[in-house]
């Protein structure tokens, strides 16, 4: 699926870290926060906030899905395997975790191709958050400095819930 043709997020597969088809239909009628992120970054300790807003929120339909990327700095450079004992070990992540993939540039993902064309075109950085209504569209969009538990990022949250 092109990203031109795509409606919502509904449209795009990814694979999940474990290298199974995660078609992101299966999160249809749930709002989900897609958020790239990278192990050796100075907003890695974000993935804490992260997994506990995840927490609060899991059984009112929200979902967090984790995008590992490579793009910036050299700040995701482990294999799957690696990125994924890592968020174990050091922040207990239950959210669902995707393969690595590139959110920027001429191999950017079909599915980051979508978000940045809905929402504030190219991802500047790591942890870069984008709020999906429960159709499926983007309804905001979060730069990396904006905290998992900042009251605008909450507030956005509680309203598409």
């Amino acid at each position: 699926m092109s990203a031109l043709a795509a409606s919502s997020i509904y449209d795009f597969t990814m694979k999940t870290i474990d290298g199974a088809p995660a078609p992101l239909k299966q999160y249809q009628g749930k709002v989900v926060l897609i958020v790239n992120v990278a192990s050796r970054c100075g907003y890695t300790p974000q993935y804490a906030g992260l997994e506990q807003l995840y927490r609060k929120y899991k059984d009112r339909g929200f979902v967090i899905i984790g995008v590992p990327a490579n793009n910036f700095g050299g700040q995701e450079p482990g294999t799957e395997a690696e990125i994924k004992e890592f968020c174990k070990r050091n922040y207990d992540v239950t959210f669902p975790m995707m393969s690595k993939v590139s959110v920027k540039g001429s191999d950017m993902t079909p599915l980051y191709q979508y978000l940045t064309s809905s929402a504030g075109g190219d991802v500047k950085w790591n942890f870069t958050k984008f709020l999906v209504g429960k159709d499926g569209k983007v309804i905001g969009r979060f730069e990396p400095n904006v905290k998992p538990d900042a009251p605008e990022l909450l507030a956005a949250i509680e309203k598409a819930l």
